[in-house]
């Protein structure tokens, strides 16, 4: 498959250096404000894609670490590439979602395939994705939105979405090793935020992750593949926003109350529950050597399911390698 990458951070870098592994050739890659684009699959008239050599990934992640930018064309020129799949791995925007939806939504219309590792096009506007893709020969994949290299959507939709009850788990890491610091060495919110962020584990302003945010989008895209794929009639389903969502987050959780569990076997994660009409995020007590009390950065999904029992899935849910193999595994399921 010819992708043409939208984004070229940590994710989109990865995608671009590790696609030959998976049998796959990018074509072209824009950041913010510069794209690449290879031999016969730039111009608006798109042709000439199938003679094509692909870019050269070492030189496309050298330059936007030298110069910051990907090359010298404009990133309208990687967006009217000839290619089969884009990979939409711009930042996460909330409200209307731009400018991802609007890339997602021209792959579209021009009956290609689109990949998403940014959650807010299908956290925010998924009804109108959904609209789009009824109108286009393309399909959409989002596994990377959710829980990194997890495999947390195509479980459910393996299983089928109607025989889901609920989503749940630890879908932060950057929460997670906040509360696991606390709990092991016995020391206050602050603190410990001030190690994550020295580690590279926190990002400077960590309100996305502290607050619940990025956890209530993950969970906000599952109760969405759960009620848009259990309604017979998509008219039926019930479409949910990070409005939608009920999201405490760990600021204010206290040491003491961490003590004060692991007194009595227990410990604290930030734990969200999708289901197909609710979503909500908050710090939970959970059973200290249970399955939920995943450590470190780690993730865990657990998904309940009316006829097969709970499931869990645990591994890395962030980083740029990991997050690319379940957008190249997205890939791999459109062919």
């Amino acid at each position: 498959m010819r992708l043409a990458v939208i984004g070229a951070g940590a994710v989109g870098r990865s995608v671009v250096e590790l696609a030959g592994e998976y049998g796959h050739e990018v074509v072209a890659v824009a950041d913010s404000s510069s794209a690449t684009v290879a031999d016969g699959t730039g111009g608006r008239a798109g042709a000439g894609g199938d003679d094509s050599v692909g870019v050269d990934p070492d030189a496309v992640v050298a330059r936007k670490a030298e110069r910051g930018i990907v090359g010298d064309a404009d990133p309208e020129d990687a967006l009217s590439a000839d290619y089969d799949v884009l990979v939409e791995a711009t930042p996460t925007t909330l409200g209307d979602a731009e400018p991802g939806f609007s890339h997602v939504t021209r792959a579209l219309e021009r009956d290609r395939h689109a990949v998403l590792a940014n959650k807010g096009p299908v956290a925010e506007r998924f009804g109108d994705l959904r609209a789009a893709v009824d109108d286009s020969d393309g399909e959409i994949r989002f596994e990377a939105t959710v829980g990194g290299a997890i495999p947390a959507v195509s479980t459910v939709e393996d299983i089928e979405p109607g025989h889901v009850t609920a989503v749940r788990g630890v879908l932060n890491g950057t929460a997670n090793f906040i509360l696991t610091r606390m709990a092991a060495e016995g020391l206050d919110y602050d603190h410990v935020l001030a190690e994550a962020q020295d580690l590279g584990v926190a990002e400077a302003d960590p309100s996305f992750d502290v607050d619940g945010t990025d956890a209530a989008l993950k969970c906000v895209i599952l109760a969405n593949v759960l009620s848009f794929g259990a309604a017979d009639d998509p008219a039926d389903a019930r479409e949910f926003t990070l409005d939608d969502a009920d999201v405490s987050g760990i600021r204010d959780v206290p040491g003491s109350a961490l003590r004060l569990a692991a007194e009595d076997g227990r410990t604290v994660r930030l734990i969200g529950e999708a289901t197909g009409e609710t979503v909500r995020v908050a710090p939970r007590l959970v059973p200290e050597n249970g399955t939920l009390a995943v450590s470190g950065t780690q993730n865990i999904v657990q998904i309940e399911t009316s006829h097969a029992g709970r499931l869990n899935i645990s591994g890395r849910g962030a980083g740029g390698p990991e997050t690319a193999s379940a957008v190249l595994g997205d890939v791999g399921r459109l062919e």
